[in-house]
């Protein structure tokens, strides 16, 4: 069945303006998502979703599909992250009669994520059966170790935790979603208005390939990992 990969792109940003089409390693930042995507060999139509102008003509140039501009109700601040996909997939329906298997999400700001990483997760879901699957990396801080900071400055356990001197390798392993895969089946999406499915699957990253870019801090991080991956490929 068709896979269709949305990744949504807004041209406001509070934390990074113009944070989409930021030059990380000599490209914008989308572009690194519209090759992995691109590249990826289980994914069928590549589309962006944006509502600015200048992001479209990038993701155009890059490769990808802008068949419409984003409505402005659907790109504040506060919009749902799942909104994007679902008016992409509504949309295609009404206009197209394209009805894709399913709906891969892909966030801009995960650039280091890779086309391998895009088929790995379409074959677990494949290989088990299941309706959607997530991309996660494994903690750095365990929770078991958080503390707050009192109004007279004494060090005491958040709440819900107790002191822990357990060995890190004593700790159950935990993990945080990394905002680089949402995949699931169209019709899950569409009736449950969710990435997650009753059944979600982990697709388990690395953190070399986890980043996700909210922070000029995070750009940097991002333009000298991908540059280095370009001279290996050299």
């Amino acid at each position: 069945m068709s896979v269709l990969a949305v990744i949504p792109a807004r041209g406001g940003s509070r934390g990074l303006p113009r944070k989409n089409v930021q030059i990380v390693a000599g490209r914008p930042l989308i572009a690194w998502t519209v090759d992995a995507a691109r590249e990826a060999r289980n994914v069928g139509r590549v589309i962006v979703s944006t509502d600015d102008a200048e992001i479209a003509e990038v993701a155009r140039s890059c490769g990808a599909e802008v068949p419409l501009l984003r409505p402005a109700e659907l790109a504040r601040d506060d919009t749902p992250g799942v909104e994007p996909a679902l008016h992409i997939v509504e949309w295609l329906a009404a206009n197209e009669k394209f009805h894709a298997g399913k709906v891969i999400l892909l966030q801009p700001t995960s650039p280091l994520r890779t086309a391998d990483d895009i088929d790995e997760a379409i074959g677990l879901m494949d290989a088990r059966g299941a309706s959607a699957v997530v991309g996660v990396t494994p903690v750095t801080s365990h929770p078991a170790w958080m503390k707050q900071i009192a109004s007279d400055g004494t060090l005491i356990d958040a709440p819900g935790l107790s002191d822990a001197e357990t060995l890190r390798q004593q700790l159950p392993p935990l993990y945080v979603v990394n905002g680089a895969i949402y995949l699931v089946a169209r019709d899950v999406l569409l009736a449950r208005r969710s990435f997650y499915a009753e059944r979600t699957l982990a697709y388990v990253m690395p953190a070399d390939r986890s980043l996700d870019i909210d922070s000029s801090w995070d750009l940097r991080v991002a333009d000298l990992a991908l540059a280095a991956r370009q001279r290996e490929r050299v």
